[in-house]
């Protein structure tokens, strides 16, 4: 499958260029695409300087509006699959080749990389946020996510145009329980993440609690009234 790496990127002078050298060296057969999110710091210099793929928006527009901006691109470039990975370093991009094959042979629309496919969540309050998460979608799809918060998605061609035009698609637990509900075939993989080197992450405790209360309104309550996509 001829598929695009989208890295949103916020921020990341002091990861971008481990992140991108380590996918040119492990994954050399997949394209990518950094999408620039309005940086305060000189990531876009540094992408220019080193002449990676980069796709530089004018203003933030925060993690949905550049993941569609990057799912945008695949689509209108004719790739049959695209996958999101941070721009952090926490996403292993060796997995990523054995994603692509376990979609190629089950015919999925998405495949999650995921922490807990056969590890235990630890007992921690952002795990505790996941796991109420996880029921939510349990609850309102029938379908076991368990590592649902996982940015680490690859999005079949079937869903490109809908991640890439549709309103309120957003790379969020919402959006997969909604496109399960729609018929979208989502499974998790194990995959294993690493711990953020350089940066901050935007995610502190308030906005920690903040997130999963709004996934769970809109797991719950929310997307009932969005009107059904035909995949």
């Amino acid at each position: 499958m001829k598929t695009l790496i989208v890295i949103p990127a916020y921020n990341e002078a002091e990861n971008i260029v481990r992140v991108i050298e380590e996918l040119k060296a492990v994954v050399p057969q997949c394209d990518y695409i950094i999408v620039n999110d309005g940086s305060m710091d000189n990531t876009v210099s540094i992408c220019k300087g080193h002449g990676y793929h980069l796709l530089a928006l004018p203003a933030n527009l925060g993690l949905s509006g550049a993941v569609q901006t990057g799912m945008r691109y695949a689509y209108e470039k004719g790739y049959d699959a695209a996958i999101q990975i941070d721009g952090d370093g926490q996403h292993d991009p060796s997995y990523i080749q054995q994603m692509i094959d376990t979609m190629e042979e089950t015919k999925t629309d998405i495949i999650i990389g995921s922490r807990f496919v056969t590890q235990k969540k630890p007992n921690t309050l952002r795990m505790l946020g996941s796991a109420i998460i996880e029921r939510a979608i349990k609850l309102t799809t029938g379908v076991t996510i368990k590592d649902p918060t996982s940015g680490m998605r690859l999005y079949g061609r079937r869903l490109l145009y809908h991640m890439a035009y549709g309103v309120n698609y957003t790379p969020e637990p919402d959006t997969v329980a909604y496109l399960l509900r729609s018929g979208a075939r989502v499974q998790e993989m194990q995959v294993s993440m690493r711990e953020r080197t350089a940066g901050e992450s935007y995610l502190n405790l308030g906005r920690s609690i903040q997130y999963m209360t709004q996934m769970c309104m809109n797991i719950i309550f929310i997307q009932w009234v969005r009107k059904r996509s035909e995949l």
